[in-house]
C-alpha cells in the first residue's frame, strides 16, 4: 500500500511539473505525422498545382474597358432647398427619410435599363457572340460582363469585359451614346417635364381651334352673323380672353402639380389667380350681349349660333397664345437645363488583360490542396493506430456512427 501510495505521489508531481499526460498532443508529434504522411501533404498540393496551371492556360483572356462620364449637375430641387435649411444632420437624416438621391443614381439606372441593353445586343449581334438565342439570357450575359457604378465624386463609371479588346471598348463608348439617345427622349429634368406637358396641350389646342375655324366657316356660310355692336363684340373677345386665361391657369395648375405638393407657395398662388379669374368671367358672362340675347330670342337662331362659333374660335386663339407663350418659356428653362453629358475618359482598347489571373488561380489551388492534405494525413494517421488500439477503434466507431443519417 505504501508503494502503490508513493507511485501515485510520483505520477501526481510528474503532472504537477508539466509532464505531457498520455492524450495529449505535442508539436512534436504533429511534426512526425506530417513527415510520416509527407507524400500526401506534398503531393496533392503539386497535383492540384499541376491542374489549375493546366486549367487556367485554358482560359480565355478577358479584356476591360473604361469609360467615364460626367453626368449633368442639376440645381437643388425646392425639396432640397427647404431640406438645406435644417442644418446639416437633421437635413441629411430628413433626405434620406424623403428618398433624396443624388443625381446619378437616375443616370445609372438609365445605363442598366432594359432599353439600352436590347439596343446593344441589336447593334453588336450579342446573340451569336454570347451564344444564347433567348433575349432575356442575352441581357443576363452582357449585365454579368458590365459594371456600371457611380463614385462619391460624382463619376459614373462603365466597365464592360469581353474577350475582344475591341469589342469591349466599342460597348463601353456604346453605353455613353445609348445614354445621350435615352435623355433626348425622356423628359429627365423638371423644365423637359414642363415643356413635355405643355407640348401635348398646345397640341390638342392647335387640333381644337383647327375644328372651331372649320365650324365657324361653315355657319358663316349658311346662316350669316348676329348684328352685335362694337361694345358687344368687344365683351365676346373679353369673356373668350378670360376664358382661355381660365384654362391655361388651369393647364399651368396641372403641370406645377406633377413637381409641387399642395403647400407650395407658387401653386397655391396660381390657385388664387384662377380663383380670381373665375369670378371676373362669371360678372362679364352676367353683361354679356349673346348671353341676354340667348335668353330674349329663340334658341337655334342661326346668327346667333355663329356668334357663338366664332367667340369659340376666339376662344381657342387666346388659349393657343398663352399656352404657346407658357411652352416657349419651358423650352428656355429646359435648354438653361440641358442634360449635357460629358465624357471624362473614352474607352480605349485595352492592350492587358484583365483575367483570368493565372497565378491567383494556382496559389488558391495550391494553399487549398495543402490544407486538404494535412486533413489527409491526420485521417489516415488516426485510422491507422485505431487498426492496433482497440480503444481508438472503439472512438472511431462511435465518430462513423454520429456521422451516419440513419442509427
Amino acid at each position: 500500500m505504501a508503494e502503490q501510495g508513493q507511485a501515485e505521489g510520483r505520477k501526481g508531481a510528474a503532472s504537477a511539473e508539466g509532464e505531457p499526460a498520455e492524450d495529449e498532443i505535442s508539436l512534436l508529434d504533429l511534426l512526425i505525422v506530417l513527415a510520416k504522411h509527407k507524400r500526401i501533404v506534398l503531393g496533392v498540393p503539386f497535383v492540384a498545382a499541376v491542374v489549375a496551371v493546366i486549367y487556367s492556360l485554358l482560359l480565355p483572356n478577358i479584356y476591360t474597358a473604361t469609360a467615364r462620364i460626367l453626368p449633368p449637375q442639376q440645381s437643388a430641387s425646392a425639396a432640397s432647398a427647404m431640406l438645406s435649411q435644417l442644418g446639416g444632420a437633421l437635413g441629411g437624416l430628413a433626405g434620406g427619410a424623403l428618398g433624396v438621391r443624388s443625381p446619378n443614381d437616375l443616370y445609372v439606372g438609365m445605363l442598366r435599363s432594359r432599353t439600352v441593353a436590347d439596343n446593344l445586343i441589336a447593334r453588336f449581334d450579342l446573340g451569336k457572340v454570347y451564344r444564347q438565342e433567348v433575349q432575356s439570357d442575352m441581357r443576363i450575359v452582357l449585365q454579368g460582363y458590365t459594371s456600371i457604378a457611380a463614385g462619391r465624386e460624382g463619376i459614373i463609371t462603365i466597365e464592360v469585359d469581353d474577350k475582344d479588346a475591341k469589342r469591349a471598348a466599342e460597348l463601353a463608348n456604346a453605353y455613353v451614346d445609348e445614354l445621350m439617345k435615352l435623355t433626348k427622349v425622356l423628359a429627365v429634368t423638371e423644365a423637359s417635364q414642363r415643356r413635355l406637358f405643355f407640348e401635348r396641350q398646345l397640341l390638342q389646342v392647335k387640333d381644337n381651334l383647327t375644328a372651331a375655324e372649320m365650324v365657324a366657316r361653315q355657319g358663316l356660310q349658311k346662316g350669316g352673323i348676329a348684328q352685335v355692336d362694337a361694345q358687344g363684340r368687344s365683351m365676346i373677345e373679353v369673356t373668350a380672353r378670360l376664358r382661355a386665361q381660365i384654362s391655361a391657369k388651369e393647364v399651368q395648375l396641372g403641370s406645377m402639380r406633377t413637381f409641387a405638393a399642395e403647400g407650395n407657395p407658387e401653386l397655391q398662388r396660381t390657385q388664387q389667380e384662377l380663383e380670381a379669374l373665375r369670378r371676373e368671367l362669371a360678372r362679364n358672362e352676367g353683361s354679356s350681349p349673346v348671353a341676354a340675347v340667348g335668353k330674349s330670342e329663340a334658341v337655334g337662331s342661326g346668327g346667333l349660333d355663329n356668334l357663338g362659333r366664332l367667340r369659340n374660335v376666339k376662344y381657342f386663339e387666346f388659349l393657343y397664345e398663352l399656352l404657346a407663350k407658357q411652352y416657349e418659356l419651358a423650352k428656355i428653362d429646359e435648354a438653361k437645363d440641358a442634360t449635357v453629358i460629358q465624357v471624362m475618359d473614352q474607352a480605349i482598347e485595352p492592350d492587358r488583360k484583365s483575367k483570368p489571373k493565372r497565378a491567383s488561380i494556382v496559389l488558391v489551388a495550391a494553399f487549398g490542396a495543402f490544407l486538404f492534405g494535412i486533413l489527409a494525413a491526420f485521417i489516415r494517421e488516426a485510422i491507422t493506430k485505431a487498426a492496433t488500439d482497440p480503444q481508438r477503434a472503439d472512438r472511431l466507431r462511435a465518430v462513423k456512427t454520429y456521422l451516419a443519417w440513419r442509427r
